[in-house]
């Protein structure tokens, strides 16, 4: 089973992620609310991936993706963008995410992305 880090700053957003892996046979280790929070928690459960929202108060996903990367230059790191932050998109991908997931998300995309970048 598969381990999964989920960071949102919605707290909705984190639920709708969590039920769609949880229905799929994920295990969510844990979910954070903003970067800082991010790189504490990847550092103490070592998830097998993580699904990174863009967008967050105190530290955003591309600080946060750099800060993880810099530490374990392995992470799996999935961003989640809204449409119209392309550019963050692909800083964040040039920063070492291995793909991205457009809001409002597909069940059937989340799970190909994520098993996709997790087999990868």
């Amino acid at each position: 089973m598969s381990k999964v880090l989920i960071v949102d700053d919605a707290m909705i957003m984190r639920m709708m992620l969590r039920e769609i892996l949880e229905k799929h046979g994920f295990e969510i280790v844990g979910e954070a609310k903003n970067g800082f929070e991010a790189d504490k928690m990847y550092n103490e459960l070592k998830p097998d991936v993580v699904t990174m929202d863009i967008s967050m108060p105190e530290c955003n996903g591309i600080d946060a993706l750099k800060m993880i990367k810099a530490k374990d230059p392995k992470a799996k790191i999935i961003i989640i963008s809204a449409l119209g932050q392309k550019d963050q998109v692909l800083e964040a991908i040039k920063s070492g995410a291995k793909d991205f997931i457009l809001k409002p998300f597909e069940e059937n995309n989340v799970i190909n992305i994520i098993k996709r970048v997790i087999s990868s």
